[in-house]
């Protein structure tokens, strides 16, 4: 996505700028400068080109930033330095970071010009007053994250007139920091891995035990195994075995009929994805899951790629091939309805929106701090991997006109956050055949636990985080783990024990682990922690580790719904034309929410939210 296609309202609305100048009475020294500050993802370089008269133009010449999140502040600030002769520019909503860095790089140009950039204020601003513009549509997105906009894609497949609101410069919301990929079973997709299935599989079985409404459930799995023991064809999943996978690691606090919807459309959500043109063609382990299920793209060279900025430009392009509108820096403060509760239009920050059909699609709290605290004391002064945007605002919204909320205490801690950047580093890592040891040297954990569980263990560990350890062969087939190297997120080691000297922890304990590891994976068991999903040894030189701890990452609480994505009233009933799909609902996953079931949550649920609004519409 390029700046240039917010539209103009919203384009003065985040650049404070209509009719700005600055003036500059004494001239410029002409000529070209550059500048250079830390980014999200490395050192970020800018040149400038100033005339006698103005700043002529801007332009990032290097940089490591995200795709889809810093290069869209990348994309549209220049444009606004030029425009407003001046650097006291907003930053843009989600690609903080990487604005802060562009304002202090060309901050460093100016002064080698001899110019003090903190003397150029861009004066006017947009109009206060300002009447907003007023729209009708079909169906009303609010948020365009991976729910809001496959919502929006089904609507408009529909012959409805969509519109979406979101309140940051850029779609994606948390969607686009998902690193890992969908959950779906039984797909054609999906590889065979014998052992895996078999340990895993009878290890969910042994779990269920602790849950006597699942016996029914874990007893129809046991029989399909059996039978598929009996006849060993293709790969073992099943719709059965996904629910089961589900309700163990969310305690069995669950809503059924949404597990159950989740599983059943998770094979079908895949094929519509492709539809579109994400291709979710690789599958892997991952935490929780008692068999290969996570769907992951690759790039062209055949390497996994980070399932959100791959899916977010592609569901975009998808929204804009299909006339769905966009309105970006548009923060919805409410939705209106008549006398009888049925919802009449969404009102946002320069708009208007008449409907009879909204879907809420805005994400979880996460990044609310104080929300999240509200709700589960002992998070405060835990990091997040949330966007910035994912505040709550949503669930508020629908709240003010008397939706219910279920499970809001259930507020996810992911185990592998990077602390100086609240980067989230994906969970393939560990369901590819990564190990995390102590500071002591020393694994303590099946890494491919439930998040909830692995977490709780690094919090109980020396210092309360851990390292992830890795090898080349696994760097060689991950673009991901490739860009954690590049942003300096790794140390490493040309042996163990030069590894173990740079991660500040015991050689020889972090040798005998590695030893006994490696032998673990020949053996295919893993005596110490029972970890049933194996890669390859880890023996390939050099060897990285990664310095983690957990943070804040999902919230399983949210907006009542049921299997037709209609929000629910605190009377239990239907609110009339209020849909919502997405980490703004709760009651998908219990507890404690799988790694992989994120994706496969907006995706089943933001196309049903997307037809049944489409159908109410009708």
């Amino acid at each position: 996505m390029t700046f240039k296609k917010i539209s103009c309202l919203a384009l003065s609305a985040l650049l404070l700028l209509t009719g700005c100048s600055s003036s500059n009475s004494d001239g410029y020294k002409a000529g070209t400068y550059t500048g250079t500050a830390k980014g999200f993802g490395g050192d970020l370089t800018v040149e400038v080109v100033l005339s006698t008269e103005k700043i002529d133009s801007v332009s990032v010449t290097a940089h490591a930033e995200t795709e889809s999140i810093g290069t869209i502040a990348i994309d549209s600030l220049p444009e606004v330095i030029t425009s407003t002769q001046a650097v006291d520019f907003d930053v843009v909503s989600g690609a903080t970071v990487t604005s802060e860095a562009i304002r202090v790089a060309v901050t460093a140009a100016l002064k080698e010009a001899g110019v003090d950039a903190s003397t150029l204020v861009a004066t006017g601003g947009d109009d206060q007053n300002a009447e907003a513009v007023i729209m009708d549509a079909d169906v009303v997105v609010i948020g365009a994250g991976g729910a809001g906009m496959s919502a929006a894609i089904e609507a408009a497949d529909a012959g409805k007139k969509v519109v979406i609101i979101e309140t940051a410069a850029m779609a994606g919301g948390n969607t686009t920091r998902a690193t890992g990929g969908m959950n779906a079973g039984n797909t054609p997709v999906q590889d065979t891995n014998e052992f895996a299935q078999t340990a895993g599989v009878e290890k969910t079985l042994e779990a269920a035990k602790a849950f006597d409404s699942l016996n029914e459930l874990a007893a129809t799995v046991a029989q399909q195994y059996a039978d598929y023991q009996a006849n060993p064809e293709g790969y073992f999943d099943t719709v059965e075995l996904f629910m089961l996978d589900t309700f163990v690691g969310g305690k069995n606090l669950n809503n059924v009929e949404l597990v159950n919807t989740l599983a059943t459309n998770s094979a079908d959500g895949i094929e519509w994805l492709k539809s579109v043109g994400v291709d979710l063609s690789a599958v892997g382990s991952f935490g929780g899951a008692s068999v290969m299920r996570i769907h992951k793209p690759v790039n062209a060279e055949g390497k996994t790629i980070a399932v959100g900025s791959y899916m977010i430009p592609l569901l975009e392009t998808a929204c804009t091939d299909r006339d769905v509108e966009i309105l970006y820096n548009a923060h919805a403060s409410e939705i209106t309805v008549d006398e009888n509760g049925a919802v009449t239009g969404v009102v946002a920050e320069g708009y208007t929106v008449n409907t009879t059909a909204v879907i809420v699609a805005t994400g979880g709290f996460g990044a609310n701090s104080e929300m999240v605290v509200g709700y589960k004391p002992e998070l405060a002064g835990f990091v997040t991997t949330n966007a910035p945007s994912i505040l709550g605002d949503g669930i508020v919204l629908a709240q003010n006109i008397g939706a219910n909320t279920v499970d809001m205490e259930q507020v996810q801690i992911h185990p592998t956050v990077e602390q100086a950047t609240s980067a989230l580093i994906t969970e393939g890592l560990r369901g590819d055949g990564a190990i995390l040891v102590n500071a002591e040297g020393l694994r303590f954990i099946d890494e491919v636990g439930t998040r909830d569980v692995v977490s709780a263990a690094e919090v109980a560990q020396t210092g309360g985080y851990a390292y992830l350890v890795i090898d080349q062969a696994m760097v060689d087939n991950s673009a991901v783990i490739q860009g954690y190297i590049k942003k300096g997120f790794t140390v490493q080691g040309e042996t163990y024990a030069e590894l173990a000297e740079v991660m500040g922890v015991d050689s020889a304990a972090l040798e005998a682990t590695m030893a006994t590891w490696n032998a673990a994976v020949t053996a295919g068991s893993d005596a110490e922690f029972g970890r049933t999903s194996f890669a390859e040894q880890l023996v390939a030189a050099p060897y990285y580790a990664i310095k983690i701890a957990p943070g804040v990452h999902h919230t399983m609480g949210g907006l009542e719904i049921n299997a037709n994505a209609e929000v629910l009233s605190t009377e239990g009933t239907p609110i009339t034309g209020l849909f919502a799909a997405g980490e703004v609902t709760g009651g998908v996953h219990g507890s404690n929410r799988l790694g992989g079931n994120a994706v496969a949550d907006i995706v089943v649920f933001g196309r049903i939210a997307g037809q049944n609004a489409a159908a109410f519409v009708k």
